[in-house]
């Protein structure tokens, strides 16, 4: 490993894009610590004290402290995971836009441009929420004007910015730029959320006690790593076979080869989109100061992870069962959309490769599509399961667990693809690379 990163840096271009992805991350580290102008820092720490659930946590944990903070860069990346969810939806309703996706790279211009406006009409929305429901709630200096239109736009330029930084990254730095912004946020705040461990299960306990705390945290911690990995690198190989055809006075053809479908096709990408979901109307309500009555406060408490597992409230259980729908939904969603087994099979048809027992063409497309399917369905339910560990743990040992499967899971599958990313950069110039070492 040290190996290769010494070789990476060896490269002119490849070290580059490093220092230039390291150097935005400072930038937002930086932005995270500025507060926004009007805003009672000390008043908004109490209000979010008093609040409970799993909603908040969460948020503050990919905001990386800024929202606790009530930093410029408080509203983070939200608002663009929430466009990019809207975008993908519409996409299948919406004739033009699927014809906008498919139209290679200027429809694809097209579509980040489209998402950039939605992406900051609901920061827009949402800051205006903040600044209106602080205001009334008192956790602005003066509620006035001045200040409302202030905190709104500084929420709202600063996920714009965000936003820019990542698309930066991608375009200059290494790896996905969005993901990047969202792990270096969760990790800044990991030091924190294992100290709280530590001071629920370890200090003050007896010696005995303590270190069997300490043994079953890091196996937990150790094993859940271990599953997202193998998650993420295992595969469902199908194989092809290529029949043999004459080209010229050659006979060529006769290989056999393989069609690799991952396991976890869509990565990390559902249980941001289901935690998005699920903690969106819980974040809107509070910052408003609207509790909800009747049966929407009855909802807002199941979307609230806070009330799962509860014996004496089983009713509130359904929302972890909605939870787990949506990461499984959002998993053969995203699937459905970045991978087309109709085009695999017409390609194989037309190189002269087929499945071995399976007609070439429409039983093709249909074969791969229902091995896809079987796929899917056991990595979104490995995921949801992993996803669930603070929710059993909190239920379990009436403890408050900030760190999660959810978030474990984002930084190790980003962590992931930023060494296959670099990996694949420096096979292309012909070093060695990760999987040699």
């Amino acid at each position: 490993m040290l190996t290769t990163l010494k070789n990476a840096f060896k490269i002119k271009e490849i070290r580059q894009k490093i220092l230039f992805t390291l150097g935005m991350l400072v930038v937002i580290r930086i932005g995270s610590q500025l507060p926004v102008p009007g805003v009672d820092t000390k008043f908004f720490s109490q209000w979010f004290a008093q609040q409970t659930g799993g909603a908040f946590s969460f948020f503050d944990a990919i905001t990386g402290g800024s929202f606790l903070n009530m930093s410029i860069l408080a509203l983070n990346i939200n608002p663009y995971i929430t466009s990019s969810i809207i975008m993908q939806l519409l996409t299948i309703a919406i004739p033009k836009l699927e014809e906008m996706q498919r139209d290679g790279e200027d429809g694809r211009k097209k579509m980040v441009a489209i998402t950039r406006y939605v992406t900051v009409a609901l920061a827009l929305i949402q800051s205006t929420a903040m600044a209106i429901g602080f205001g009334r709630q008192g956790y602005l200096i003066e509620f006035n004007a001045l200040n409302v239109i202030t905190t709104i736009t500084a929420l709202t330029a600063g996920s714009a910015f965000l936003m820019w930084v990542g698309e930066r990254i991608t375009e200059k730095g290494i790896g996905n730029g969005i993901s990047i912004v969202l792990v270096i946020n969760i990790i800044s705040r990991l030091p924190q959320d294992l100290s709280n461990l530590f001071e629920q299960f370890v200090f003050g306990k007896a010696p005995a006690t303590a270190i069997l705390a300490v043994v079953i945290i890091f196996a937990i911690i150790i094993a859940m790593v271990v599953l997202v990995i193998i998650l993420n690198d295992g595969v469902r190989k199908i194989p092809v076979q290529y029949a043999k055809k004459m080209q010229g006075r050659k006979m060529v053809g006769g290989q056999t080869s393989n069609i690799p479908l991952k396991v976890n096709t869509s990565g990390v990408i559902p249980i941001i989109f289901a935690q998005s979901i699920m903690q969106f109307p819980i974040i809107i309500c509070s910052f408003i100061g609207y509790n909800g009555t009747g049966v929407w406060a009855e909802i807002l408490k199941g979307l609230n992870s806070g009330y799962w597992c509860k014996p004496s409230q089983p009713i509130y259980s359904l929302g972890l069962l909605l939870y787990i729908v949506l990461i499984v939904f959002f998993a053969y969603f995203y699937t459905s959309i970045t991978f087309n087994p109709l085009m695999i099979a017409d390609n194989m048809k037309k190189q002269g490769g087929f499945i071995p027992g399976i007609r070439p063409g429409q039983p093709t497309s249909a074969y791969i599509t229902r091995v896809v399917n079987r796929v899917t369905l056991v990595g979104a339910v490995c995921y949801a399961v992993l996803a669930m560990v603070p929710v059993v743990l909190q239920w379990i040992f009436k403890v408050n667990v900030g760190f999660g499967g959810t978030t474990l899971i984002i930084v190790v599958g980003v962590c992931l693809d930023i060494v296959k990313a670099l990996e694949s950069q420096l096979l292309m110039r012909h070093y060695k690379g990760f999987l040699n070492d």
